[in-house]
């Protein structure tokens, strides 16, 4: 039997190094090499091009739904949609997001998460294209409804992903990949600027970001890595789906809140930034643009080092003081006495949220994979999935509906009260401690032996 041996401290990808710390700091590992699975280098290599490949697609997601999210204005132009009619197609995309994410939920039993992302983002782009180029409301209606329902697919089949990955690497990686979307969002924003500017026509901002993205896309799926499944924590994704799971969903119900709570809080920070900054603490329409600006920035910042502070301190600990952290910037928002102190809020904001929906993710796919066995995990993810689009339709309306019937100064006061729940829930983002006395799921020496020859 031939071992290969590394330091638990040591990046994955360093030397011979496959799956780092796992177990003490320090601490050596040994992993033989099993039946005819492919060597640790080899398994080194596979990870990193999976995390590498899966990052990209975070970040085209992130691309994309800011170049569709920024340009609204412009797309109403264009179609000549009334004011009455937007919020219609606005509440549209997440309904229809969260009835992909239920359908991915049955899928992901027969078809593999990665096949599933590989199919779904070039339709997201496609249609993304398709709002750009059509000219009547149908074709806005469609392509809308198509965009909506492949990101479903596509949002939970990348969660499902990043979740597999990290129990393969045996350290929290699931900020990194956030962070990946987050910065997507901050280019796509300054691409949406860019065409608002030069007063760029829809299709023209859109079809060369889709010419460059989707087929980056396509050859960046071919290094997908999946797992979950019933035999094997890394497998390639042209291999079949697993077995049905049926997740209850009791067990996720607090996880499925703090999702819900963290979407209505980020969608306050990207619908009512500016009006607040502008209409309640007296700001010029330049700087009311800032707020959300400098969320997105921190909030890259913090998915950024977020990872490094789960392994340090873990992740109850890091969830709480995201939760804090975000609680009390909704109160400097509330509470502030002008525009520049409202900002810090926003960043205090950005700062706190940003932890929460990674984290929930990877709790919700440790805690089936522990309680239910290889599969249930992606089945816990998709379902999870559908929360982000129920905190992101009640967040918004909520605020409005108590700005307009008491303050929008204390209306910021509900979605900090809602984050403080997150506290009472902090327990359930707790890694079950392995035998190796680690706070982390150690992988399987055979798992890793049985990792896909065909990446």
């Amino acid at each position: 039997m031939r071992v290969h041996r590394h330091d638990a401290g040591r990046e994955a990808g360093g030397g011979d190094a496959p799956l780092p710390e796992h177990g003490g700091a320090g601490r050596s590992a040994v992993y033989p090499r099993v039946g005819r699975g492919p060597t640790l280098a080899a398994m080194t290599d596979v990870l990193r091009r999976g995390r590498a490949s899966l990052a990209f697609s975070f970040f085209t997601q992130g691309v994309t739904f800011a170049l569709l999210v920024t340009r609204i204005p412009a797309i109403q132009d264009r179609y000549g949609v009334s004011d009455a009619l937007l919020p219609v197609f606005l509440a549209a995309v997440p309904i229809l997001a969260g009835v992909g994410s239920v359908v991915t939920e049955r899928l992901v039993r027969r078809v593999r998460p990665g096949r599933l992302l590989r199919w779904s983002q070039p339709v997201v782009l496609a249609a993304l294209l398709g709002v750009g180029i059509g000219g009547h409301v149908a074709g806005l209606a469609v392509a809308l409804a198509a965009f909506g329902l492949a990101v479903g697919v596509l949002d939970a089949a990348m969660n499902m992903l990043g979740v597999s990955l990290q129990r393969a690497y045996g350290r929290s990686i699931m900020l990194g990949f956030h962070a990946a979307y987050s910065l997507g969002g901050i280019v796509g924003a300054s691409l949406a600027w860019v065409g608002a500017h030069w007063d760029l026509a829809l299709w023209v901002s859109y079809l060369p970001v889709v010419a460059v993205l989707l087929p980056a896309a396509l050859v960046g799926s071919l290094w997908y890595v999946d797992g979950g499944g019933g035999d094997g924590a890394v497998r390639g994704t042209g291999e079949g789906g697993g077995a049905a799971f049926k997740v209850p969903f009791r067990m996720l119900l607090p996880l499925c809140l703090v999702m819900t709570f963290a979407y209505i809080g980020d969608s306050t920070v990207s619908n009512w930034s500016a009006k607040y900054l502008q209409d309640v603490l007296g700001s010029s329409e330049q700087l009311a643009t800032v707020p959300y600006n400098v969320y997105m920035v921190t909030t890259l910042v913090g998915r950024s080092i977020g990872d490094f502070g789960v392994r340090r301190f873990g992740a109850v600990a890091v969830v709480r003081g995201g939760a804090v952290v975000a609680a009390g910037g909704f109160a400097v928002v509330a509470g502030a006495p002008g525009a520049w102190v409202g900002m810090l809020g926003f960043t205090l904001l950005g700062i706190g949220l940003c932890v929460l929906v990674p984290q929930t993710f990877a709790a919700a796919g440790r805690l089936a994979h522990e309680k239910y066995g290889p599969g249930a995990s992606d089945a816990a993810v998709a379902r999870l999935n559908v929360f982000n689009y129920v905190g992101f339709l009640i967040g918004s309306p909520l605020v409005g509906a108590l700005g307009d019937a008491w303050s929008y100064r204390g209306a910021m006061l509900v979605p900090m009260v809602l984050v403080l729940v997150t506290l009472v829930y902090a327990r359930s983002f707790a890694a079950q401690p392995d035998r190796y006395g680690g706070g982390h799921e150690r992988p399987r020496t055979a798992d890793v032996g049985r990792g896909s020859n065909g990446l």
